[in-house]
């Protein structure tokens, strides 16, 4: 049985009190989290191994000099540990510490004695580069000691992938709390990643209940969202029910998330090898031609992809640019002809680029498409002017009528930050009422939360089942009301036209060029934004004629843009109290403080 977020917390305390009374003195605060994370980790894949420890050791005495590669014995149910991985030394965790004297040497032939899947997790969390530390202070055998104490329960079956996924967010949040560092970006709460699921899996579940289905996240993280979307598939007590086979696939570039994610995808019988080290945006780890039927993340928002854009790009000078057939694509220009466009969001927020990917990576609608859920922050909508990428990628996600649906999340729902936050659902099989249409719907009100009893970290939300479920009925059903908007995809779109206005003389005559026709005033030129769905003459004279009379519009150089102002479709007025009840209430409090003040004198 799993244990829940709340009886995680004994053990996590525990965890972080290894690094107080251990590490203190041995390293700085903010080195704590090289030693606890990875400790962690080789602690929970020795006691998936300790049962079978006996028998791997004794087909690698009775094979070594036999056959060069054991690895198919070593994982085997009948002659190995029967999981993905293995260690052939006599040690375990616990029979090191049977031996201090040579506790450290022992150390070494132990993490030798890995499989090459667990010695890439510890080449990724640097874990060998601590063993000197470790020696020259002493503090081996009280760490190791530590770990194996019960109080540190992390056997497979008692913590899930979900659950180390808390414990590993938890411990990096507090790591970066005590050394005040940028949280960054880490675990999704559980109950998002439900909604996620629910969002992405029921509305296809009657066509997924056979076959073979791909599940992908760029921004694997600690693989929480893979591992927790193919339970909810494949629960035979579900709703899904699916008897298909899921593969996951994911790709993380910080190496201890890879290397949590790496492990745990060992430990639940996954293919570690599925599982990618590098950015996705430059250093994409699998075959470029691969395509996905379901895609879930939640990439890193506010975070530079400079490095990303240097790799990518070729050429010279003013040639250099990004020819990546993933952020090059057809959009529609004023004048209606697609031009190929390179699309690239700004280099200080690469969330979009992400989402690109994922639209490369999309099967067909003929093999059945896919769908995509993909979390973002506010910029997402609206950030970037006509033109811009950040415009042109969401211009080309609504005209090829991709966007089926974005949710508002309620504010302080993520351990790291209490920013607005929106679940984008994406897919190229809409079904017909859907055709076209983009849902909206605002779950940001207290309607669709519950107040945590202790806050964590930024945390101080959740989502019930009952406020998932409610989430999603809106989605299904599909109509209009206080919390759900429906729009055409061309309601989000608007042409940028220039304006002008004539030039002056110092008399306030304007001034005319040698045909007759007004000389513009550069200084006041300036750009206005008419709703796709409008005639722009039309709205020129109702919006701009009454205040300038004199101006005009030129369409050459009118551009394209598209944004999603969220808030705007869901803001109720508040109205303005009258001025009789506003000073009654100033002459009452008047009247108080005044007793107030007479009884501090007296």
């Amino acid at each position: 049985m799993n244990l829940d977020t709340q009886s995680l917390q004994p053990i996590i305390n525990f965890i972080w009190t290894v690094a107080d009374d251990v590490l203190i003195n041995k390293y700085l605060e903010n080195q704590y989290q090289d030693v606890i994370l990875p400790m962690t980790v080789l602690r929970r894949l020795d006691l998936a191994l300790e049962p079978t420890k006996d028998k791997v050791q004794k087909t690698h005495n009775d094979f070594k000099d036999k056959i060069d590669n054991l690895s198919g014995l070593l994982t085997s149910k009948e002659h190995g540990s029967g999981l993905a991985f293995y260690n052939t030394s006599p040690y375990t965790m616990k029979k090191l510490l049977a031996d201090p004297k040579n506790i450290d040497t022992n150390l070494q032939d132990y993490l030798n004695g890995f499989s090459a899947n667990v010695q890439d997790i510890i080449s990724k969390f640097k874990f060998r580069n601590q063993l000197e530390t470790f020696e020259n202070t002493g503090i081996t055998f009280s760490l190791i000691e530590k770990f194996c104490s019960p109080k540190v329960e992390l056997r497979p079956e008692k913590i899930s992938p979900m659950a180390m996924g808390y414990m590993f967010e938890d411990l990096i949040r507090r790591f970066n709390e005590k050394t005040n560092a940028a949280a960054g970006r880490h675990f999704t709460p559980r109950e998002i990643i439900e909604l996620m699921t629910h969002l992405v899996y029921l509305p296809v579940k009657d066509k997924i209940q056979q076959g073979t289905y791909l599940v992908y996240d760029p921004c694997a993280g600690s693989g929480a969202m893979l591992t927790q979307s193919k339970i909810f598939a494949t629960d035979p007590e579900g709703e899904v029910k699916s008897q298909a086979t899921f593969h996951l696939y994911g790709q993380e570039n910080t190496g201890e998330m890879y290397a949590v994610c790496k492990s745990d995808m060992l430990l639940k019988g996954e293919d570690p090898d599925k599982i990618k080290f590098g950015s996705t945006l430059s250093e994409y780890g699998f075959d470029p031609d691969l395509k996905f039927n379901f895609m879930l993340t939640n990439p890193p928002y506010g975070t530079s992809w400079k490095q990303d854009i240097d790799n990518l790009s070729v050429g010279e000078g003013k040639k250099k640019a990004i020819v990546d057939k993933r952020f090059n694509l057809p959009i529609r220009n004023f004048e209606g002809e697609l031009v190929e466009t390179c699309l690239t969001s700004r280099s200080n927020d690469g969330q979009l680029m992400f989402m690109l990917h994922m639209l490369s990576k999309m099967k067909d609608p003929k093999d059945g498409g896919s769908r995509i859920a993909s979390i973002h922050n506010g910029s997402a909508l609206f950030t970037g002017d006509a033109g811009s990428g950040e415009s042109g990628i969401r211009q080309y996600i609504l005209e090829n009528d991709l966007l089926e649906c974005i949710i508002q999340l309620p504010n302080d729902i993520f351990y790291n930050t209490g920013i607005a936050t929106f679940v984008w659902i994406i897919t190229n099989v809409k079904e017909k009422k859907r055709q076209g249409k983009v849902q909206l719907i605002n779950a940001s009100s207290d309607a669709f939360y519950k107040r945590k009893r202790k806050n964590l970290g930024e945390k101080k939300v959740e989502l019930s089942d009952t406020h998932i479920l409610d989430i999603q009925n809106l989605y299904f059903e599909f109509e209009e009301n206080e919390y759900s908007k429906i729009f055409d995809t061309e309601d989000f779109g608007f042409y940028q036209i220039p304006v002008f206005q004539p030039q002056r003389d110092e008399n306030g005559n304007i001034i005319k060029d040698s045909k007759g026709k007004l000389k513009s005033d550069t200084s006041l030129k300036d750009v206005e934004n008419v709703p796709m769905k409008e005639d722009i003459q039309a709205y020129f004279d109702r919006e701009v004629k009454p205040f300038l009379p004199d101006a005009w519009y030129d369409t050459k150089g009118a551009k394209v843009g598209y944004e999603i102002p969220f808030t705007k479709y869901f803001y109720q007025h508040a109205s303005i109290r009258n001025l009789s009840e506003i000073e009654k209430d100033i002459l009452k409090l008047e009247a108080e403080t005044e007793g107030l003040l007479k009884e501090i004198i007296a």
